[in-house]
This record gives structure tokens, sequence and C-alpha cells, in this order.
């Protein structure tokens, strides 16, 4: 936790992220920030994203567009949209100064003129650190992460992080590991090269499910 009043900078909150923690508050109106070092990690491996079938008929469809970086703030927003949040002012602040700085960046899921759902991380090295993701509409938060995966996977990342494993993340291949398996993976993607910009702009929906292949 945060003892006494030391600033949070966006260079601390790197220095943090190359460490293995990340910062949270309460609640949105809950000024006091702390920091987490979980025991038990939540990680995607990036060749074992699961499309379920119904996934896979949805994606197929099309129904939505997919930009990156077009809205960062409006996906910030969207993920603190809820009556519980970690995500407040001032963590809000430190994200939007990380992505004016190209270290974080966002994926969002389009109906039309609506933003319905999206993702946003840090990015340092080869690691992509997920932060938080929210749907306004069916499946558009799976969708958000089956683009983004193919997205990592293209920029030669090797490192995607959930920080915690929930159901919903578990069912589409998130898997919890050691503190200590943990930071052997973050030391050797901190030391490779990748790019979250690699991959062009726009990408088709059989790009995506050719690089996830795992559909059941």
């Amino acid at each position: 936790m945060r003892d006494g009043p030391e600033e949070i900078t966006p260079e601390l909150l790197l220095r943090a992220y190359a460490n293995g923690i990340f910062p949270m508050a309460q609640a949105a109106d809950n000024p006091e920030i702390f920091w987490v070092d979980p025991d038990r990690r939540g990680i995607f491996p990036l060749g074992e994203f699961h499309i379920s079938r119904s996934l896979h008929r949805t994606l197929r469809r099309q129904p939505f567009q997919i930009t990156t970086d077009r809205d960062f703030t409006g996906v910030v927003t969207g993920c603190a949209d809820h009556d519980e949040t970690w995500i407040n002012a001032e963590i809000y602040d430190l994200y939007t100064r990380l992505h004016q700085m190209g270290r974080a960046h966002s994926l969002e899921v389009w109906d039309g003129t609506d933003l319905v759902g999206g993702v946003y991380g840090v990015v340092l090295g080869g690691a992509f650190f997920g932060e938080s993701m929210f749907s306004r509409r069916t499946d558009a938060s799976k969708i958000a992460l089956a683009y983004l995966v193919s997205r990592l996977r293209f920029g030669g990342f090797t490192l995607f992080d959930t920080q915690f494993l929930t159901d919903h993340l578990a069912s589409l291949g998130a898997v919890e590991i050691s503190h200590a398996k943990y930071h052997r993976f973050l030391d050797k993607a901190l030391k490779a090269s990748a790019d979250f910009n690699a991959q062009p702009a726009r990408v088709q929906p059989s790009d995506v499910l050719q690089d996830n292949s795992h559909t059941s």
C-alpha cells in the first residue's frame, strides 16, 4: 500500500509494472491508491485463447467494427462505469498520460458510432498488462479479447498479464500461475521487443480466427 504523500507519476507506475506491481483504488470516489502484488497471477497464454462455437459464429458475422487507440479515454470510462470500480480520478489521469506517452493502448468495439466494448492496458517490452475491459453488447468483451490476443501475437508479445483470474477469463483460456513463475515470465518479456501497432489497423475476422485456432 502507499504510505505517505509520495506522488504517483507515470514513470513511477512503469517502474512498478516492471516489478510486477500495479495500482488500485477502493472505489471511484476514494482518492487513496494502494499497490497490489498478488501471490497468484492470471495470464493469457497467447497460443491458448479459446473461441467457443457460438463466438466463432459471431466473429464470422462481423457485427462490430474494431479499432485501436481511437478512444482510449472512452474505454477507460466504460471500464469505470460500474457500481463497484477500482478506477478513481487519479488512476484515470495516470493511464491517460501513459497513453499519451505511447505506453498504454486501447482496443475498441463499435456498433456504428456507439462504443459498446473495449479493453486497455500497459505495454513494456514484450509484456502487455491488461487493466480492464467492458461490454455493452453480447460478446463485445470476448470479441475485444480475441482481437487483442491476435494483435499481441502478431506484434511479438510474450506475456499477456490479466492480473487476476476470473471465471470469465478462465473460460477463454486464461490460467493462474505462481508469483515466482510470473516473475520468470515477466523478466523474459521485459527483455523482448514487441510492437502493439505492428498489425494492420484493419484485421479481418478470418485472420483473428486463424490466429486463435483453439475452437471448442
